[in-house]
């Protein structure tokens, strides 16, 4: 496969996510970093950039310097990562999209409903990519439940039990720390924040993993550090398209969790469990029979999981790796675009602006809720009522 070329909009020195991005991207040697805007300090990103290999005239001071040098090249890059904070996200997502650019998007990919409504159509009438950053379903786990479910080894699923809770933003002092204060502003997280931030992975890998959508949701937030605007706590149930119950807890003040990421799915026949912290492990339970651990790597897993496997048995699996596979789905689908071919199936499980949307129809729906007293509330988007 030609490598293909791949420009980065945040995600700058210092950024959380950035440096997971960049590995993923860059793992099998299918995209190389040829155009970035990666700061808001227009000179650091362009200094970052040159220090990361970014030649000197696509190393942008912003995204709109970049989409309008990127837009006049012959060899303009094949997708664009938007890192930004959350408030940024519709606006360069559309821009880029608008002039014919893939797209992947960290998530939440809007702010509201509305907008993600926008993204969604346009992506379907440009004919361009639309991804999602749910980077957490690329591990090959992950991937093996979701095909366990679909070809019924555990029968009709009837409940959901996911979680993404950490300690990280527990301290009332760090308030003013500028990598934890945006997340609790209205103006640039928007409506939600530990649920838009850390639940909606988990709600994402409960819909991934079921092939089902979340239809209505019941929530209770609570501000446990009371200066915050938005919450830092969130218990949900919400029910999904084919019947069944879910329940998900997100939190940022769960002193001694670490990452917190973990799923529970339960069926008819049996059920699985799987946590981010240790993701070379799925357990199986068959009904009425001992729990099997089913090891990332090892004999008897499906096509999916095998293809998103990277390193041997017994090695530790790290994030940068799940990353890489959805950098892997992308590329495969944007060069067999270019080549006139049919993209491996397989590499289609990108999570989609379809799924950015569910999500934050599912954020506004439990924000609705936890401020009326829980109330059942429709978590559909509205083009899907």
């Amino acid at each position: 496969m030609t490598q293909l070329k791949w420009g980065m909009i945040g995600g700058g020195e210092g950024s959380q996510i950035g440096p997971a991005h960049r590995l993923g991207a860059g793992l099998d040697g299918l995209f190389t970093l040829t155009a970035g805007a990666l700061d808001a300090d227009a000179g650091k990103g362009r200094a970052y950039a040159q220090s990361l290999g970014v030649a000197a005239d696509r190393a942008y001071g912003d995204w709109r310097e970049m989409l309008a040098g990127e837009s006049g090249r012959e060899d303009r890059i094949d997708l664009v990562t938007v890192a930004t904070p959350n408030a940024t996200h519709f606006e360069i997502a559309k821009a880029f999209l608008e002039a014919g650019f893939d797209v992947l998007c960290e998530k939440p990919m809007t702010m509201t409903v509305e907008e993600g409504e926008v993204i969604v159509a346009l992506a379907a009438q440009s004919g361009r990519i639309c991804a999602v950053n749910y980077g957490y379903s690329g591990y090959p786990l992950v991937r093996h439940m979701r095909a366990m479910v679909a070809r019924g080894d555990l029968g009709r699923v009837r409940l959901v039990k996911a979680e993404f809770a950490h300690g990280f933003h527990a301290d009332a002092a760090d308030a003013d720390n500028p990598r934890v204060r945006w997340r609790y502003d209205p103006a640039q997280a928007g409506v939600s924040a530990v649920m838009a931030d850390c639940g909606i992975h988990a709600l994402h890998m409960a819909c991934f993993v079921t092939g089902q959508e979340v239809t209505s949701i019941s929530a209770d937030f609570a501000s446990c550090i009371e200066s915050r605007m938005l919450e830092d706590d969130g218990m949900v149930s919400f029910r999904m398209t084919e019947g069944v119950v879910g329940r998900l807890w997100t939190s940022a003040v769960a002193v001694g969790r670490m990452h917190g990421l973990n799923i529970q799915v339960f069926g008819e026949k049996g059920g699985l469990r799987w946590a981010q912290e240790w993701p070379n492990q799925l357990y199986w339970t068959p009904l009425n029979q001992s729990t099997r651990t089913l090891e990332r790597g090892g004999p008897g897993l499906s096509p999916e999981a095998d293809r998103a496997s990277r390193v041997t048995i017994g090695h530790a699996e790290g994030m940068p790796l799940a990353f890489a596979n959805i950098y892997s789905d992308l590329a495969e689908v944007i060069a067999a675009r270019k080549e006139g071919r049919d993209p491996d199936p397989a590499a289609t499980h990108y999570p989609h602006a379809v799924d950015g949307l569910n999500s934050m129809a599912a954020v506004y729906a439990a924000v609705e809720s936890a401020g009326d007293g829980s109330r059942w509330t429709d978590a559909r988007p509205p083009s899907q009522r």
